[in-house]
């Protein structure tokens, strides 16, 4: 049960991390203080970087396999962005796919330089 809890609590704080950078960046957007090219680049770096923070942590934290535990975190993010494509009723596209791929590897390659530097630290 802890380890449920523990990727529960991981991926509420990267959805809570990813809400309050997006409204930021959003309400810049709207105030026009930047424009639409800089706001759609923000939107997915601040995506990459929230996921590569969240992967990182529990590849920190984990034991052993830490692509493993960036593939548990993708998969439990992943989801929630198709249903909201689905709920938007957005064409499923190729684009969208590789954005989804994007999301894998970032979780996946950041949890195994955490479990890598946890390791430097502990030799």
């Amino acid at each position: 049960m802890t380890n449920i809890k523990k990727y529960l609590l991981r991926l509420a704080y990267t959805f809570l991390a990813l809400f309050l950078s997006l409204l930021f960046i959003t309400t810049l957007y709207y105030f026009n203080l930047i424009n639409e090219n800089i706001y759609k680049v923000f939107k997915i770096v601040i995506l990459i970087v929230n996921i590569f923070i969240s992967g990182y942590i529990l590849g920190k934290n984990a034991k052993s396999k830490g692509y493993l535990e960036g593939l548990k975190l993708s998969i439990m993010l992943i989801p929630f962005f198709l249903i909201g494509t689905l709920l938007l009723k957005e064409p499923l596209k190729l684009t969208i796919i590789i954005y989804y791929l994007i999301i894998t590897m970032t979780a996946t390659l950041s949890s195994m330089i955490g479990i890598l530097r946890k390791k430097e630290t502990n030799s």
